[in-house]
């Protein structure tokens, strides 16, 4: 969706006021990294001419101005992004779909991640931002970015080392199916070609012991493979129909999407390689591309209800 700047007055008024604090802040935080590196640069300096406490203080003077450049700045920087999401993104979700709306603040559990069963490893580290929830007819959804993962602990000669891995970074969406599981369904890909889809061959849920479905829909077997506690369940949550929406919405994703049936709700995860709705410093607000790519994202989410046909009420809930 190309997101029609030119047509929104309001919209284009908030983002040239919000333009002039962008620019303030960008100056700003450019001069207190030039203090910063140029106190960097006196250290190496004096230590190459042979005089590193000329160096050292250096460093010191020029890095405690540029941090306090930084500090200084750090409230009205933490309002300009609370002011993007809030007046920019909330104004122009509400012109995409009335029922839209963002908390920046709030997002997917960790419990409900786990609970979605699309992966093994529990995170010991885990963020998410950036709740945005609707309705699309009849289907209720909402959607979060978030970044889990998972430690290791080595020893080492020098002691232990601590390394972070992910489990997954991305977008996960839930939408109500209008139908209660007895059992659980997950599709996973068996593409695992890309860095960020191989996350999904470590971390996604297996069933173990349990069954594989065979599908009557040879293209879908041979992209994903389907684990399910109860296989006629599962024959009819993933119809003919159905699989091929799975694959269109797959194929036009950017890399390899998973679900998982549990309840009465469908969870899909989609790894991303960038972070979304947040307010540039460094670059203009005055670019519609900017904008264009964040409600993109969304209205790919948005659309995801269509795409599936979740809207056909095949059954009621028991």
């Amino acid at each position: 969706m190309q997101f029609d700047l030119a047509s929104n007055v309001a919209l284009q008024n908030v983002l040239a006021n919000m333009e002039i604090e962008r620019k303030k802040i960008s100056a700003a935080q450019t001069k207190g990294y030039i203090g910063i590196g140029a106190g960097v640069f006196l250290l190496i300096l004096g230590f190459i001419l042979g005089f590193p406490v000329a160096g050292i203080v250096g460093l010191i003077a020029l890095g405690i101005v540029g941090g306090i450049i930084l500090y200084r700045i750090g409230d009205e920087l933490h309002a300009y992004k609370d002011a993007y999401k809030r007046d920019v993104i909330g104004a122009a979700l509400k012109f995409m779909d009335p029922s839209l709306t963002i908390q920046p603040y709030e997002g997917i559990l960790a419990q409900e991640f786990i609970y979605s069963q699309l992966f093994t490893q529990q995170p010991d580290r885990y963020k998410t931002e950036d709740l945005v929830s609707g309705t699309a007819g009849k289907t209720s959804f909402y959607f979060a970015e978030v970044h889990a993962e998972y430690k290791t602990v080595h020893q080492t000669k020098n002691g232990t080392r601590t390394e972070w891995h992910d489990i997954f970074k991305g977008i996960i969406f839930v939408a109500d199916f209008n139908k209660y599981f007895n059992g659980v369904t997950v599709v996973r890909p068996k593409d695992f070609g890309a860095a960020i889809g191989a996350w999904f061959s470590k971390n996604v849920f297996s069933y173990g012991s349990k069954d594989v479905v065979s599908l009557e829909n040879t293209d879908f077997d041979k992209t994903f493979v389907t684990y399910a506690t109860d296989q006629v369940e599962a024959r009819y949550i993933l119809t003919p129909a159905m699989m091929e929406r799975i694959l269109n919405l797959h194929n036009s994703a950017k890399y390899a999407i998973s679900l998982s049936f549990i309840e009465s709700r469908m969870y899909i995860g989609f790894p991303l390689n960038r972070n979304y709705f947040e307010a540039p410093v460094f670059k203009t607000l005055l670019n519609p591309q900017l904008l264009n790519d964040d409600i993109a994202a969304i209205k790919f989410m948005h659309d995801i209800v269509q795409e599936l046909d979740l809207n056909t009420r095949i059954w009621g809930k028991q």
